[in-house]
């Protein structure tokens, strides 16, 4: 959605249904079908891609709190050979992944707060053949609503993951994360809030425009 707003025609893929999905989209394996695009040609009619690989391999939770209680199963790492199917594909990229030990750059770090949102939601950005300056940011206003490690805060964020523990309801995670194109909580979960791709399709569409000036 944010890449639509700031003047893109957007096309997504992913493995399983995404019938609330405002977009053209086309169900499959991601890898498989950027794989089909390169190998045919049609990659070329598209402008920028960007990818967001399954976290939970690198993620804070996965490593942190899972590890430590023995929960959870295995996750595979899908960033080294999303990343190499990218650098094929001949165009700019963008790679998201939350913070934790995901293998990316930290070429762009965007956080709820930048936007005035009501989550935090740290994403960390590599990006591929091309650039822009990290922005400022400020800091926090408090804590995350809810329960953590035997102890209960209030605060002008929500919890936009997960269960119980004062984590957000489905109305309180669109609220605050400028999403209602969907009430479905496991895409609310592990969506971005659209303010973030849209400032990095401004940012993209602004350093193409200082290449070519």
């Amino acid at each position: 959605m944010g890449y639509h707003r700031a003047g893109f025609a957007v096309d997504g893929c992913d493995i399983v249904a995404r019938p609330r999905y405002p977009f053209a989209y086309h169900r499959g394996d991601a890898l498989d079908y950027l794989a089909h695009l390169i190998a045919t040609g049609e990659i070329e009619r598209y402008t920028l891609v960007h990818a967001s690989p399954p976290c939970q391999a690198g993620c804070t939770l996965t490593v942190g709190t899972n590890a430590s209680q023995g929960w959870g199963g295995a996750h595979t790492d899908l960033v080294a050979s999303t990343r190499g199917l990218l650098d094929a594909s001949g165009l700019p990229y963008v790679i998201e992944q939350p913070n934790g030990r995901a293998q990316i750059r930290k070429d762009l770090t965007l956080c709820g707060e930048m936007f005035g949102l009501g989550v935090l939601r740290h994403r960390n950005f590599e990006l591929g053949r091309w650039a822009t300056a990290q922005p400022s940011h400020p800091r926090h206003r408090g804590h995350v609503r809810g329960h953590r490690h035997g102890v209960r805060r209030d605060g002008p964020y929500v919890a936009a993951y997960g269960n119980g523990g004062g984590k957000a309801t489905v109305a309180e995670m669109q609220q605050a994360m400028g999403i209602t194109w969907t009430d479905v909580r496991e895409e609310l979960t592990e969506a971005i809030p659209p303010a973030y791709t849209q400032w990095i399709g401004r940012a993209f569409q602004t350093a193409r425009q200082e290449v070519f000036a």
